[in-house]
Formats: C-alpha cells, structure tokens, sequence
C-alpha cells in the first residue's frame, strides 16, 4: 500500500535491512520487537544512539542481533534526518524516484517479479553516496514494494485491483 508517513517509511527503512538475508517472515514476527527497541521507529531519538544502546540491542533477544545490521540502522537514522532537511521529508525524497504516482506492474507469476530494477539502483546508489547503510538494490526494491512506490501484487490478485483503484 503507498504510504507517505515519515514515521512509516523509516520504519520500513529499519524493517527492510534488518531483513537482508533472512525471511521477510522472521522479521515480521519481531516487528513489535523492533518497534520497541528502536523508540517506536522514532529517528531523532534511534540518531542519538550511542555503544550503550548499541549494546543494549546486542543483548535484545527480541530482535536481530547483528552489530552491523543495529549500527546501519542509527547510521540510516542520522542519514534519514539529513534527508529530511533537504526535502522537507524523507516521503518527499522517496516518492520522487516515481515522480510521485506508484508503478503499477501486471506481473502475471511470481517469477516474473524482478528482484531490481533500474529505480532501485538509482534509489540504492543515492542512498549510499547520502551515507546509508543496508541499501542495495534488492534492499530498496524490496522497501519500494513495502511502501507501495511498485504495485508488483500479481495481476489475478484481488489487491493489485484494490490498489489500483485508490491511484487513478
């Protein structure tokens, strides 16, 4: 679904690299988890992070614990708030890669859904020179699924017409 919430996109932000290498599913059932220990997705205060709260989430069981995957995630927080002072949002930043309007796909299999595209590498390669961390290709692709910038639902499926129908 196209979400344009600050609060959201950040914590799909987290979300998504906290996922790389492991099932989106993993992360969905420490989502609550997440949500806790990284101040409610709030990214001025996970940008005041400092090693005590880095090791406090190294001891969080709740969550992933991978000192890289929970130093990327306050480094995207400080890097998250840049942005926003750029661009007055960071919604405003994500949605320009689409120039504001979600691709709509008509995948017809699973297996035609690309795991990259060309928007993607943009949105990655911008990130990283921003100073983000945990944002290749298949990462932002991934993010631009989540927050509804590609509508990549099958075309049979019920919520790829459901969308569809809130962006004419």
């Amino acid at each position: 679904m196209p979400r344009h919430d600050d609060a959201t996109l950040f914590e799909f932000l987290i979300l998504e690299g906290a996922q790389a290498g492991l099932s989106w599913l993993t992360i969905l059932r420490k989502r609550e988890n997440y949500r806790r220990a990284f101040a409610g997705f709030d990214a001025a205060r996970v940008a005041r992070f400092d090693e005590a709260d880095v090791a406090r989430l190294l001891g969080d069981a709740g969550i992933v614990r991978n000192r890289l995957k929970i130093g990327a995630a306050i480094t995207n927080a400080r890097a998250f708030l840049e942005v926003q002072r750029e661009f007055g949002s960071f919604d405003a930043y994500l949605w320009g890669f689409v120039a504001g309007r979600p691709i709509v796909n008509r995948w017809q299999a699973m297996g035609d859904v690309p795991v990259t595209t060309r928007i993607s590498d943009a949105l990655s390669q911008d990130l990283k020179r921003r100073g983000f961390k945990f944002v290749g290709s298949t990462i932002c692709y991934s993010l631009m699924q989540a927050v509804g910038l590609v509508n990549d639902h099958l075309a049979g499926c019920f919520r790829h017409r459901q969308i569809g129908r809130g962006h004419k």
